[in-house]
């Protein structure tokens, strides 16, 4: 910890101590996923969490069909096709889990507003 860290701990009292630790509380993968269906983005999300599921099913059935298949030209065909699936899930999935980020970095911001908001009515 440096010196700026140990003046704003040592500033704060317990009651300034329990609600930080309330804001603490361990949150898990899929709550993270929920808050991001919130908010103005959140029916993008929510329609991205759809073509999720649509996409994993279709690239089931693909490789299915690639691995059942009879013929060079329809393997090359469902294991394109299978391989187009995977690359849009993960562009999707890294659209997804970049919101989920980017809510914990602003959850995190607030929390620093609120020790100087506090910090500056003890000083102020």
């Amino acid at each position: 910890m440096n010196s700026n860290d140990q003046r704003i701990a040592a500033a704060l009292d317990a009651d300034d101590h329990a609600f930080l630790a309330s804001l603490d509380s361990d949150r898990g993968m899929f709550q993270q996923i929920g808050d991001s269906w919130q908010g103005p983005l959140g029916g993008w999300a929510k329609l991205g969490f759809v073509f999720a599921i649509a996409i994993g099913l279709g690239l089931a059935y693909c490789i299915y069909r690639a691995v059942t298949a009879e013929g060079t030209d329809a393997i090359l065909g469902w294991g394109l096709s299978s391989l187009a699936l995977i690359t849009m899930q993960g562009f999707l999935k890294q659209w997804m889990f970049e919101r989920v980020n980017m809510l914990t970095v602003l959850r995190e911001v607030k929390r620093l507003q609120v020790q100087v908001a506090m910090l500056n009515e003890k000083n102020g």
